[in-house]
């Protein structure tokens, strides 16, 4: 509604020609209280009523899925020494280990090759289906279950961004990250684009698609009944540590309740509250994930900043030259050396690495500022993979900093890569019955038109 144009008939309270109404553009009548009152209202209903972030989270997901899935292709020639029976890190010293923390893996349910690959192939199998995004909830269970199991069984193998991943694996469990990009969200815009075509009632067509999305699908009832089936194996075999009192076999049936209480819910038809209320839990649980990943993040600049304050190499600005000249971290000696040749440089560097640390948690406050020092601190980590040998360790830090990427830039890094997939895609022959991504049929309906409430979902800074 317009602020210059009324709103009602004259002598109206919302009319402009009525000399006793509020003025129009005005700030709503009230004290301070009821102005707290009203934000507070709003922030509520803005964290329960949407999942935010939907890009900032479906690119996380993309990140670190695919930067374990990376790291467990490259490392399949040597997996059998890094996680497996023939590693230094024996299974007895890793059961000992276990007993001692508490921790996760199922590696520790046998000590047989079979068992490890079965695990191994598991997990590079859940890290695919998280990337694709196709059963995004089971996916990223499986996905935090793969990652818990091979790290915990060798802890001593990772170079600091294992424990990132490990960290982001847990958070991935509580996100809503399969919204965007996703093979989830193309299957539920398929869905409706065929109830569409079937010229269906525009009142009736969100509770008509999640019903008919709830009859059509087997693949996750046939899921939730084998992991189930898995669990119980699991639980009676005293397999999983802690107990219920709190411990993993808590959080694991705790999951696979949840999962079958959301898809039993979905075919209810005759009342929509209990699918209102756990789309609101589902929005708190997302959105608090969200705000702990964004505050994971900038406690991992903070301390990495603050603790090299406190070193003299730091101090005096030389830091950077050591490492570039140890043979474990120079895959390109000749490369190093250039970088090395100018102590202006070092110097540079060292203080410039140490000031984008520390200030980078007080950027968010700045949305422009906040988007420069995240394209540097980008920039580092890439050169950190080029020049250290260390990409695994930058790709999990560059997908931990890409839930502060703004969302008109991903929507535009969207456009681009599905032009990109259109471009190959015409260079392949389809089969008979087939169209492209993007190609309607003559008699389906345009696509849908995002409205602005949805152009404004997730962070616009």
């Amino acid at each position: 509604m317009s602020p210059t144009t009324p709103a009602g008939p004259a002598g109206s309270t919302n009319s402009p020609t009525n000399p006793t109404g509020p003025a129009l553009g005005t700030r709503p009548v009230g004290g301070p209280l009821a102005r707290l009152t009203t934000l507070i209202g709003s922030g509520i209903a803005r964290v329960t009523d949407n999942a935010l972030g939907p890009y900032q989270s479906a690119i996380v997901r993309i990140g670190f899925a695919g930067t374990w899935l990376l790291f467990l292709l490259r490392e399949f020639p040597h997996r059998r020494e890094l996680y497996g029976p023939d590693g230094p890190w024996s299974w007895d010293l890793a059961q000992e280990l276990i007993a001692s923390n508490g921790a996760f893996t199922t590696l520790m349910w046998s000590d047989g090759m079979v068992w490890f690959e079965i695990v191994y192939a598991l997990a590079v199998l859940s890290s695919l289906m998280l990337l694709l995004g196709w059963r995004t909830r089971t996916a990223s269970v499986l996905f935090m279950v793969g990652v818990l199991s091979l790290q915990n069984r060798s802890v001593f193998m990772g170079d600091g961004g294992d424990n990132v991943i490990h960290l982001m694996a847990i958070y991935l469990v509580f996100l809503r990250c399969g919204q965007v990009w996703s093979l989830d969200a193309r299957r539920e815009r398929r869905t409706r684009e065929r109830l569409e075509r079937e010229d269906l009632e525009r009142e009736g067509m969100e509770g008509l698609e999640r019903d008919a999305a709830a009859r059509a699908d087997r693949v996750g009832p046939l899921l939730w009944c084998a992991l189930g089936f898995v669990l119980l194996v699991a639980t009676f075999g005293g397999l999983v540590p802690g107990g219920f009192g709190g411990g993993w076999l808590t959080i694991f049936w705790g999951l696979w309740v949840v999962h079958g209480v959301w898809w039993a819910v979905r075919r209810i038809e005759s009342d929509i509250r209990p699918r209102v209320l756990l789309d609101i839990v589902g929005n708190l649980a997302h959105n608090a994930a969200l705000v702990v990943i964004m505050a994971e993040a900038c406690l991992i600049y903070a301390t990495a900043g603050w603790y090299k304050i406190q070193g003299s190499r730091w101090q005096d600005g030389t830091a950077v030259y050591y490492p570039l000249h140890l043979d474990y971290f120079s895959p390109w000696p000749a490369l190093s050396d250039l970088m090395t040749s100018s102590g202006t440089m070092v110097m540079l560097v060292t203080y410039g690495t140490v000031i984008a640390q520390v200030a980078f948690p007080f950027t968010l406050f700045n949305r422009r500022v906040k988007n420069v020092l995240l394209a540097v601190m980008m920039t580092e980590h890439a050169a950190i993979a080029l020049v250290l040998g260390l990409p695994f360790f930058s790709l999990a830090m560059i997908a931990a900093d890409a839930v502060f990427l703004p969302t008109s830039f991903l929507k535009r890094l969207g456009g681009w890569a599905s032009r990109a997939r259109d471009g190959v895609v015409r260079r392949v022959p389809l089969g008979r019955g087939r169209s492209r991504p993007g190609q309607y049929d003559k008699g389906a309906p345009p696509p849908e038109k995002e409205t602005a409430e949805q152009a404004h979902v997730g962070f616009t800074a």
